[in-house]
């Protein structure tokens, strides 16, 4: 999913969530198959073998998206999983979900 002006913000964690990535994109799906199948192998996601999405919000203006993954990015980790478990309180993989969209 690609959004021409819009972009998501996504946390992605590894199988037994004890490391947290937040990062922002444009293209969803294109940007979370990347992070699953380490394509980027030097990266701190693939090192931690962060590819488990557990939040996405999108906004209509990328600079939003931008703004609200530095937000995420400064608050503690407590912040972060209070948001997770706003809209996932399972932690369950969303990316299927988003690939039936």
């Amino acid at each position: 999913m690609v959004f021409a002006r819009g972009g998501c913000v996504y946390i992605l964690t590894n199988k037994i969530h004890t490391v947290l990535y937040t990062g922002v994109t444009s293209d969803i799906t294109g940007r979370i198959w990347e992070h699953k199948n380490k394509t980027y192998p030097n990266s701190f996601t693939s090192k931690y073998n962060c590819d488990k999405l557990v939040y996405y919000y999108f906004y209509p203006d990328i600079e939003e998206a931008i703004a609200a993954e530095k937000l995420i990015k400064g608050s503690s980790r407590e912040y972060k999983i209070n948001l997770v478990n706003s809209i996932n309180p399972e932690w369950k993989d969303l990316y299927d979900d988003l690939m039936r969209e």
